[in-house]
């Protein structure tokens, strides 16, 4: 057995998968689409971007979360496949450097490509004598004198190699002397350097010529050796709010921007290195405190964030060719044409995003903040865009004497700093901003409109699965409902009322909000289903499935006989398709174009069937630890819209992978028709415009 396979079956129990595990195999199949020749070319550079950026994220948050856990509870096991912090950490990084060959590979296929389409990003030691001259001229007239050179003795310490940050380090000598340089590559430094003359867009990047003219730092030295290097540090941290109110006297913002502060400097969790000399590696493993089965090679670079810049190096047509089609998200011209707040009155709206526009949302709000019926708009904001509509018309309503209420996050991890910047701009204005509950991050999607005629009160709600970020809104498939459903409209104003007050009894008629009453009403669902045996039904889209008392709930209903269909795009710690166990489950994965981020619950068949939306994935932590929202869908053609969508779904036979009881993910085989669901979709909207 290779030693990677042995690897992996300590990381599989069956019938459960550890977590961490899981993850990387999503990302291996994000890796997929970098080699999926039905996406254009420069799309396919952009999924092994995002592929690399994503373990880099994993790296520092899931691996920096087990390093914690190592240290605080060396014992625990995590609970499905019982294993440690520490083995957990020792089987993961055993992977990783399959993830690297295959990143590397991966990078060369599609280098060949561009190639061929003009883009030639070239190697330091492959350049001609006349691109030599060109980029050393522009590294003495350019680079040099923003980089800053340092050799480590008594008199120089080591420096703080800043996280994701790139360096070269030099073994160096002079008058019989060894010693080390370092060399920071400056941010601010252009990470493409286009190479004047040819045909073809000749390319360098920052570090390469950094690694090929860097000696130049150093006068006098002899460079014997050298190597780029990247630290990777933890940036898992909690945020307990006692913490916060002892030592930031009750201001929880004040302990955040100091938390965010900090994540630079906490504990190296990788290394990555492109050279495999060993004096440089034993010397950073030295200095940065870090074993050696942390540290990584790379053959070709650390990150491919700059291949999301390669259509500016091409003609505008020819870039075009290469790229996705352009869409435009669809307007209902019945919403567009006339008040949202009057046309609610008559039925439920239903937007599916990227497919429709959220502009539908923003005529909304703007309207709220100028109705003289309306008295309050309540939001709750986890991850905003940069100069985001949504804040304006929360400002305009606050100036016109509305009163606005913004439960903002400010745990929403890499987002902490924009909220941050928002939740000062709303109560500057005069609105009423708060934090959240305790030590719950709030997580929910929730508009809530009231208005008051005479003494009738009524609502307007909008519930929906994903962020209000205009941003994400065209690249995550999230769905929406904008009600005026009188009930639905109490329970999303209790819920205001409740995390204002810090109560997190459940007391709703329709919603079902965590930490209380989601996990335990979604099992009682799971419950009636499997009382009816095979006549059972559940059909599930979410984005992970951690959560044991869910999994094991549905191991029972499968048991008993009940059809279950699962579409988990990223982690899933169930195994299906074990005879007698998990057979009548199946877990189908889509990763394509567009970000699945969707989360639909739906039990039964006909008029018997439940169907949710929710913010929450069958995770522990939305289930146990956060403010969670579902909202059932009341209005029957919403549901025969978002049964018909999940139908489509389940039918993807070009982007879906299913999952097999070996724990690995396979491509579906086509014996049809091809179908595409993310595709399907746009060409159905597309014939709406």
């Amino acid at each position: 057995m290779k030693e990677n396979d042995k690897t992996i079956a300590r990381l599989i129990r069956a019938p459960y998968i550890n977590r961490e595990y899981s993850w990387l195999n999503f990302n291996l199949r994000v890796l997929d689409q970098a080699m999926d020749l039905t996406n254009p070319l420069l799309e396919r550079a952009k999924f092994l971007s995002i592929f690399k950026s994503n373990l880099d994220e994993f790296t520092m948050v899931r691996l920096g979360s087990l390093e914690n856990s190592n240290i605080n509870e060396p014992d625990e096991r995590e609970n499905k496949t019982e294993l440690t912090a520490s083995e957990q950490i020792e089987s993961l990084l055993m992977l990783y450097p399959e993830l690297y060959r295959k990143a590397d590979h991966v990078f060369n296929f599609l280098n060949t490509e561009l190639y061929h389409k003009g883009i030639n990003i070239i190697k330091g030691k492959d350049l001609s004598v006349k691109q030599r001259e060109k980029c050393l001229e522009y590294f003495n007239s350019y680079m040099l004198a923003r980089i800053s050179p340092l050799v480590l003795d008594q008199k120089h310490p080591l420096i703080r190699f800043w996280n994701l940050r790139t360096y070269m380090v030099l073994l160096l000598e002079r008058n019989g002397r060894e010693m080390f340089g370092v060399v920071s590559l400056s941010p601010s430094i252009e990470r493409i350097y286009q190479i004047p003359g040819g045909k073809k867009k000749h390319l360098i990047l920052a570090e390469e010529l950094l690694y090929t003219f860097g000696d130049l730092a150093f006068p006098g030295y002899k460079v014997k050796s050298k190597a780029l290097m990247r630290v990777t540090r933890n940036a898992d941290f909690e945020a307990n709010m006692e913490e916060a109110d002892i030592d930031y006297n009750f201001d929880f913002s004040k302990f955040i921007k100091t938390k965010v502060e900090e994540r630079t400097n906490l504990s190296p969790v990788r290394v990555e290195i492109n050279s495999s000399e060993s004096t440089i590696i034993n010397y950073i493993a030295k200095q940065i405190k870090i074993k050696k089965n942390h540290i990584f090679t790379s053959e070709s670079y650390f990150d491919f964030k700059f291949l999301f810049l390669l259509k500016d190096f091409l003609e505008k047509e020819k870039a075009e060719e290469l790229l996705y089609k352009n869409f435009t998200p669809y307007f209902d011209p019945a919403l567009k044409e006339n008040s949202i707040c009057e046309y609610v009155k008559k039925k439920d709206i239903f937007l599916s995003y990227p497919y429709d526009s959220m502009d539908v949302l923003i005529k909304l709000l703007n309207e709220a903040a100028e109705a003289k019926d309306v008295v309050s708009i309540k939001i709750t904001i986890y991850r905003l865009t940069d100069h985001s509509r949504v804040i304006e018309p929360l400002l305009k309503a606050a100036e016109n004497g509305k009163d606005v209420t913004a439960l903002m996050e400010l745990c929403a991890r890499f987002d902490e700093e924009n909220n941050l910047y928002y939740a000062n701009r709303l109560r500057d204005a005069g609105c009423t901003v708060f934090y959240g509950l305790g030590d719950y991050k709030v997580h929910s999607k929730i508009v809530s409109i009231t208005k008051v005629n005479g003494r009738k009160i009524s609502y307007i709600t909008h519930i929906g699965t994903g962020n209000y970020n205009e941003s994400t809104s065209r690249q995550y498939t999230d769905l929406n409902i904008i009600t005026a459903n009188q009930e639905i409209g109490e329970d999303g104003a209790r819920f205001f009322r409740n995390l204002a007050i810090q109560n997190l009894e459940n007391d709703y008629k329709r919603l079902l909000v965590a930490p209380k009453g989601l996990k335990s009403a979604l099992i009682a669902e799971i419950e009636k289903e499997t009382e009816k045996k095979e006549e059972g039904l559940i059909r599930a889209k979410f984005n992970s499935l951690t959560d044991k008392d869910m999994i094991d709930k549905l191991i029972e209903a499968s048991k008993a006989g009940v059809k279950i269909e699962l579409v988990i795009r990223g982690i899933c710690c169930l195994l299906p398709k074990i005879e007698s166990v998990t057979e009548n489950i199946s877990v189908t994965s889509i990763v394509g174009r567009f970000l699945e981020h969707s989360r639909i619950y739906s039990f039964g068949r006909g008029e018997d069937q439940r169907l949710y939306i929710s913010s929450a994935d069958l995770m522990t932590r939305n289930t146990s630890r956060r403010i969670e929202i579902a909202c059932p869908i009341l209005d029957q053609e919403v549901k025969e819209k978002i049964n018909s969508l999940l139908s489509l779904i389940l039918s993807d036979n070009v982007k879906a992978r299913r999952l097999s009881s070996d724990g690995k993910y396979y491509k579906i085989e086509n014996i049809t028709e091809s179908i595409d669901s993310q595709d399907r979709c746009l060409k159905e909207k597309r014939s709406n415009i």
